[in-house]
């Protein structure tokens, strides 16, 4: 198998960067970008290409930075959109929710909170895959890997930021997939669950208590919660990458099997996405007569 060439986002920490690592030591070759280029030096050192990339950035600023990324092998086979963040809280709180994301303002309206959520977790992938879909039409081959979430799925408490963002990015990306199909395009949708990376440290979550007094105890021990899972989670995120490899690759765990759309990674992500299918189709069945009672009355 000839190497791949990957591109991917955000790769400053988490998953990003052990996406890095490990695509380097299958042999592949990887375009780790990051807001900070200089946070990547080490990834340059171990043989990564290394490029600056803003999310947020406009569609032009997008397109050229691809467009020079394409340039370095001659193409690009697979691109993983990682950057993302969370913004958490009471929907009627998030106004006053800090967001985890670094570059905000603590003073950011709940307006301009929703809108920077989805500024980076959905317009900002639509943007880089967009850059890139010509390039994968013209050769009738390639792979789109969408990081999401749980959060994807199913929408926790105090997460409606985060979730919007992940649900959103879930069907864009199933339509796409519907799309670019025929072209030999493949799309997969990685959902994970509790996962060991930085994720939920203090200095990454800063959700505060709802100032509601009818939220106000539920969200405090939600964040206490998440607090305390910080650095205990079950999840491994080398082993989680290792198989997105897999499935990209067809190799391993994914040899001889064709690549799903969606994978949930994680125990705890198994058992989320199956006791919501399994309460959707009961709830689907119970109420079956009243779905399908409006068409209009047959005629005489």
């Amino acid at each position: 198998m000839a190497p791949l060439v990957w591109l991917v986002t955000g790769c400053s920490s988490g998953f990003g960067r052990i996406f890095a690592q490990q695509i380097l030591s299958r042999g592949d070759h990887v375009i780790a970008t990051a807001r900070k280029v200089e946070t990547l030096d080490d990834l340059s050192k171990a043989g990564a290409s290394v490029m600056k990339l803003d999310v947020t950035d406009d569609q032009d600023t997008i397109t050229d930075i691809v467009q020079k990324a394409m340039s370095i092998h001659g193409r690009i086979d697979v691109l993983v959109n990682n950057a993302g963040f969370i913004l958490g809280g009471a929907w009627e709180d998030l106004s006053q929710v800090t967001s985890s994301h670094k570059r905000l303002a603590l003073t950011l309206n709940r307006d301009q909170q929703f809108r920077q959520a989805f500024e980076t977790n959905v317009f900002g992938v639509l943007k880089v895959t967009k850059a890139l879909l010509p390039h994968f039409r013209e050769r009738r081959t390639g792979t789109n890997v969408f990081i999401s979430s749980l959060s994807g799925f199913h929408g926790y408490e105090f997460n409606a930021g985060y979730s919007g963002t992940k649900f959103a990015l879930e069907g864009m990306a199933e339509s796409l997939w519907r799309e670019t199909t025929h072209f030999n395009i493949r799309t997969l949708i990685v959902e994970p669950g509790q996962f060991r990376t930085e994720l939920l440290s203090s200095k990454n979550l800063k959700n505060e208590p709802s100032k509601i007094p009818d939220y106000a105890q539920r969200s405090k021990d939600f964040d206490e919660y998440l607090a305390k899972r910080s650095g205990h989670q079950a999840g491994d995120p080398e082993k989680g990458v290792a198989i997105v490899l897999d499935l990209v690759r067809g190799e391993g765990v994914a040899a001889g099997k064709e690549m799903p759309l969606r994978i949930a990674l994680g125990a705890d992500g198994y058992e989320v996405v199956k006791d919501k299918c399994d309460e959707t189709l009961k709830s689907l069945e119970a109420w079956k007569d009243v779905s399908c009672s409006t068409n209009f009355d047959a005629e005489e």
